[in-house]
């Protein structure tokens, strides 16, 4: 089990990255909250991970915190919940936030995040509570990274990314032409899409 990464950020086009580690390129999937604290590429990075090995697939995920990590293990036990709908979920919102949705039973905030329903807001409302009682809160708390510069077609990129998160096209382009993008680096973007789809 790959439990922690420390290399060089080599690439980064949200959902993905690379962190280059003695040579040797790790291909990894990330939170929006994660890429938000991400140093410029480059640079050097520390991400805690975890492995999901399938039959046809080896997929590595990467985590800004351990809080975050150990959030996303507990979603991706909930029935229904698979790896990419509990990183939606995390990009949708931070731990602490989550927590409280859950701790509150506030389904209602849960459902404005894309790709749940009320019956998934329920169920995981349900399933969770017991498991974030063990959680200290305040845990989210990620390492201080250098600026993000700019990407060179965020917009692009924002839609993307959007895209291989499990929107449809059309929507994720919908979602980022319905906002004031300038000046704004494409993980900035894709936040505020989300952002702006919780609170419709």
């Amino acid at each position: 089990m790959i439990g922690r990464l420390r290399g060089v950020l080599a690439e980064k086009r949200p959902p993905y990255l690379m962190i280059e580690v003695q040579g040797v390129g790790y291909d990894l999937e990330a939170s929006l909250s994660t890429f938000q604290n991400l140093p410029e590429v480059g640079s050097e990075v520390t991400l805690y991970t975890h492995l999901a090995v399938r039959e046809d697939a080896h997929n590595l995920y990467g985590f800004a915190t351990w809080s975050e990590r150990v959030m996303f293990r507990n979603l991706i036990r909930v029935s229904g919940i698979g790896a990419k709908l509990a990183l939606l979920i995390l990009s949708g919102m931070n731990v602490d936030a989550f927590a409280r949705c859950v701790q509150l039973g506030d389904a209602a905030a849960l459902t404005r995040l894309p790709g749940i329903g009320k019956k998934t807001a329920e169920r995981l409302i349900v399933e969770m509570r017991d498991r974030i009682e063990g959680m200290e809160p305040g845990l989210d708390v990620a390492p201080s990274g250098a600026a993000v510069p700019p990407a060179a077609r965020p917009q692009e990129d924002a839609v993307s990314a959007l895209v291989a998160l499990g929107y449809k096209p059309a929507d994720a382009a919908r979602m980022v032409d319905g906002l004031d993008t300038a000046g704004l680096t494409s993980e900035e973007i894709i936040r505020r899409a989300l952002q702006a789809t919780v609170r419709r």
